[in-house]
């Protein structure tokens, strides 16, 4: 027997509906590859931090790094000559004491130093460190000569005769040096060390000797030097 069609002669069968096809396993799939690289990277991460420790810890329990230090141990006037145009000419000889401490370390210092000797603001004169290698267990004396010409007005003068009947004169030496560390026989990265002293000496007289009162040191560094 023939079957009847259940929507009648003239009724029309209802619209093909195509089956839309669904990805949610593939998202799945990616989801958790993305898990694993995350998880993948900070591992990798982790385990480098934990290297870096250890390194950085065995570093100072063999070698006890220490910072080397730094002083004026002299200063002497070649020259201090106030002109008629209220300038003046300045020569300084400093000698600086450089002592490292560290029995495995070493530094080099570098060319591109400058050594500034200022008097109320006023650079005086300036030079340049000796660029050398200093060992381990090492204490070396620099000695810089510094030349300059600046404006010395009346007011600076006025200030600076005040200071000198007084044998209180007030001085500021600012130092620059590229260093680098050397472990053993391995140059590390290079870093710039700056170093400020403070000092009241008694006169700047040429030729004679020059009393130190007080001095007061102070260090930076910037390590992208």
């Amino acid at each position: 027997m023939l079957q009847q069609n259940p929507y009648g002669n003239n009724a029309h069968q209802p619209p093909y509906r195509r089956t839309i096809p669904r990805y949610q396993h593939k998202r799945s799939n990616g989801a958790k590859r993305c898990c694993r690289c995350i998880c993948y990277c900070f591992c990798c991460i982790l385990m480098l931090l934990v290297i870096l420790s250890f390194l950085s810890f065995y570093f100072y329990i063999i070698y006890g790094p220490k910072i080397p230090s730094y002083k004026i141990e002299n200063f002497e006037v070649k020259a201090f000559d106030v002109q008629l145009d209220f300038s003046l000419n300045a020569e300084f000889q400093v000698t600086v004491k450089a002592e490292n401490p560290n029995s495995n370390i070493g530094f080099i210092y570098g060319k591109s130093s400058y050594v500034i000797v200022t008097y109320t603001d006023t650079n005086l004169c300036s030079g340049k460190l000796p660029n050398f290698h200093q060992g381990p267990l090492n204490t070396t004396l620099m000695k810089v000569d510094l030349k300059g010409k600046s404006e010395f007005g009346s007011g600076l003068q006025q200030a600076f005769t005040e200071n000198r009947n007084s044998h209180r004169i007030p001085l500021l030496v600012r130092i620059k040096v590229p260093v680098r560390v050397v472990v053993g026989e391995i140059p590390l990265r290079q870093f710039d060390v700056f170093v400020n002293c403070s000092m009241l000496v008694d006169n700047l007289a040429p030729n004679k000797k020059i009393g130190i009162i007080s001095s007061n040191t102070t260090f930076d560094y910037d390590l992208w030097g």
